[in-house]
């Protein structure tokens, strides 16, 4: 009897060393194996705030990602990891294994979704582009732009050309105002980067001055490589005290009356940002410069040219003299061969 019963233990030992044997082997597979994802691409997993792991293995498992969810659940329990996930949203991509993903969940490294500013856009058109992004959440909404500012912990500053054009990465969730905060903190950080390298004798006497002209050059330049030139051009207008005379400001002023054609009417009626009729940088930027733009004023091209002009093609011809800038508008703007200047050179 006793005999008989010692061979029962033995082969319920038996069969337990081989269960927990497989058992074993089987979840090291799973932990290091990667998920199934059909047709590869990117799936994303959205833990709730104060989801179980047993309820993110659940989801796993019912999405066909995972074979068994308490396999999940045990590696998490394991490695003591039960309290540390991360509410938020989790890209698996191909090749992940749930190893990888429970880290990825543990430090919080959730999907980001991206919005890109792009240079020379106005206030108005970026707040059109944060404002109908779905994945911010939106606490700006028919604020003034004023509003706006005092928002962001900026009362009283003017918001044109005060956020840095990039591209944005973000998880889901994040406020209008943290994201905004992020832009605004770039370009303050450009500028206190670009100011003290400044050349020596530049007639602006402040990093702000230096992103109201860059705004213009940024709205100047169809080619990015004659920004230093269009920089050195205004660069000399303002030494010589000349008008800037460069039509994105009067567009800027015109507000919504602009609509798409600029006339000799308007570069006559006055306003703050009219640089025909008033000398001087206006008193705001008139768009979001580039961090090339900000180098140019900085560091503008040497020269005399004083006047440059559209060929058509997004290049401009710079000129020393206005009689030579004036065969260059007959040459390109007005597309007459008339044009007997011993300076210029069609090109």
């Amino acid at each position: 009897m006793r005999e008989r019963l010692f061979k029962l233990v033995g082969i319920v030992v038996l069969a337990g060393s081989f269960v927990a044997g497989w058992l074993l082997m089987s979840y090291q597979q799973f932990v290091d194996i990667p998920m199934n994802l059909a047709g590869g691409g990117t799936v994303v997993l959205q833990v709730n705030p104060g989801s179980s792991v047993t309820a993110v293995a659940r989801d796993l498992q019912r999405r066909g990602l995972i074979a068994e969810g308490r396999y999940f659940v045990w590696m998490t329990r394991l490695r003591g990891k039960t309290g540390s996930i991360q509410a938020g949203e989790y890209p698996i991509t191909a090749g992940m294994t749930p190893s990888q993903l429970l880290a990825n969940m543990v430090a919080g490294k959730v999907y980001q979704y991206a919005i890109t500013l792009l240079e020379g856009w106005s206030f108005r058109q970026m707040m059109t582009e944060i404002a109908g992004n779905p994945y911010l959440r939106h606490q700006l909404k028919g604020l003034t732009a004023e509003a706006i500012m005092a928002r962001l912990g900026h009362e009283g500053e003017h918001p044109e050309g005060r956020f840095f054009p990039d591209t944005y990465h973000f998880p889901r969730g994040l406020s209008d105002v943290e994201f905004l905060q992020r832009a605004y903190r770039a370009m303050a950080q450009r500028l206190e980067q670009e100011w003290p390298m400044r050349e020596a004798g530049l007639p602006l006497q402040s990093p702000y001055e230096a992103l109201i002209l860059a705004s213009i050059v940024e709205k100047e330049t169809g080619l990015p490589g004659e920004r230093a030139q269009i920089a050195g051009v205004f660069i000399r207008r303002l030494h010589k005290g000349m008008r800037l005379q460069t039509d994105p400001t009067v567009i800027y002023g015109m507000g919504l009356e602009y609509d798409g054609n600029i006339r000799a009417d308007d570069l006559k009626k006055d306003t703050p940002y009219n640089t025909y009729t008033r000398k001087g940088l206006p008193p705001t930027p008139i768009a979001m410069p580039s961090g090339e733009a900000l180098h140019a004023v900085l560091h503008p091209a040497g020269g005399e040219s004083l006047y440059f002009v559209s060929r058509g093609d997004g290049s401009h011809h710079f000129s020393a003299s206005y009689e030579e800038h004036e065969c260059a508008v007959k040459r390109y703007q007005l597309r007459s061969r008339d044009c007997s200047h011993p300076n210029f050179r069609a090109e």
